[in-house]
């Protein structure tokens, strides 16, 4: 197991190394990029200022503007722009630099966690982060553990009783919760129970109140509670199903298993043959997925939840990045959500070994 943990963790390096290449390519190919984006603002922020002195004052402004030059030439919009003032955008994003040398520098600093300031916010990419991470972490991590402690149950249960009128029910809801998207499902409860049109039972933004610092602990426990219902449900309802059907599947798989015949010949009980010998094999299907959905539904999947519920996460920032091309921002937490992806994914190697010790990762290749 130790020689099969280090080849791993060797394989890290190469993977994220690749991962970041292959963004930063992709990401520098598109057009409007950072120094683009400063362009039209400026613009944005000249146009409006000649708007309010219309005339003379405008007539004047034009006829001073300078003669675009080499440097205004390579950006969009750049016409009648200082060549001087681009450079100078430039050295400030660090674009006076060739491609090669700006990924190598900015993952030589990433190394060293080290992630800079956003171009846009002026502030850290590491505060930025940390400012999202305890919206998404309540809404990933609880919406991960309610799906896994309510798709176990119900998938075990089903293929217990499969056939039966509960299994056939129980598929009804699953089916359901399988058809309606999480956003849609979130819409819905808003109308419902968040003042759209009928309840106002429940509030429509944020994960605490304003006052929340003011109440005990008990009231806060609770206020956070009353906040998440909402938006947990949603992901929750969105989430279940797949589990639950994969669930029953491989335990059905594991019952008609020969070990199992004999096992019951033996004379064990129903409950030592499912949760003595079933549980174990069965579980490694639904343990192999459980870091990509954590990992996924930590940060990719609650932007729409996010957006609908007022939650300023970290799926927001992403996207907010994305859109302004703010380069710290995207490649910062780009390599730390890789990294921490990779690693949840060798640690759910680990649980293999934790469910079922029979399984050898020494003797296979990485």
């Amino acid at each position: 197991m130790l020689s099969y943990l280090i080849r791993r963790l060797l394989l890290l390096v190469p993977t994220l190394f690749g991962i970041m290449v292959l963004n930063f390519v992709i990401v520098n190919a598109a057009p409007g990029g950072p120094v683009d984006q400063l362009i039209a603002r400026f613009k944005g922020n000249q146009v409006a200022a000649t708007a309010r002195f219309a005339g003379g004052a405008e007539r004047e402004a034009g006829a001073a503007a300078p003669v675009q030059g080499e440097a205004g030439g390579r950006y969009r919009g750049a016409r009648g722009i200082d060549p001087a003032f681009i450079r100078q955008i430039e050295r400030d994003f660090g674009f006076d630099k060739p491609v090669h040398e700006r990924f190598f520098l900015m993952m030589g600093n990433f190394l060293r966690f080290e992630f800079g300031e956003s171009f846009f916010r002026n502030r850290s990419v590491v505060d930025l982060v940390l400012e999202k991470l305890p919206v998404s972490i309540s809404l990933g991590l609880w919406t991960t553990l309610l799906i896994y402690l309510i798709s176990i149950p119900l998938g075990i249960a089903k293929a217990v009783r499969d056939g039966s009128r509960f299994d056939v029910w129980s598929s009804a809801v699953v089916l359901v919760g399988n058809a309606i998207p999480s956003f849609l499902f979130a819409i819905l409860l808003i109308v419902l129970f968040a003042g759209g049109r009928y309840w106002a039972w429940f509030p429509l933004r944020g994960i605490v109140s304003d006052h929340w610092h003011e109440l005990d602990a008990f009231q806060k426990i609770a206020d956070y509670a009353w906040h998440m219902t909402l938006p947990l449900l949603a992901m929750v309802i969105g989430g279940f199903a797949s589990l639950t059907m994969l669930t029953k599947n491989s335990f059905l798989d594991q019952i008609h298993q020969q070990y199992v015949l004999t096992a019951r010949s033996k004379g064990l009980s129903e409950g030592r043959v499912l949760y003595g010998h079933v549980f174990r094999n069965a579980m490694l299907i639904v343990i192999s997925g459980f870091p990509g959905a954590l990992i996924g539904i930590l940060f990719t999947g609650n932007l729409l939840i996010e957006t609908i519920f007022s939650l300023d996460g970290l799926g927001r920032l992403g996207f907010e990045a994305a859109l302004a091309r703010d380069y710290p921002l995207m490649f910062g937490t780009l390599y730390c959500f890789t990294l921490l992806g990779l690693v949840v994914g060798l640690v759910g190697d680990i649980s293999y070994v934790l469910v079922d010790p029979r399984i050898d990762f020494e003797g296979r290749e990485v």
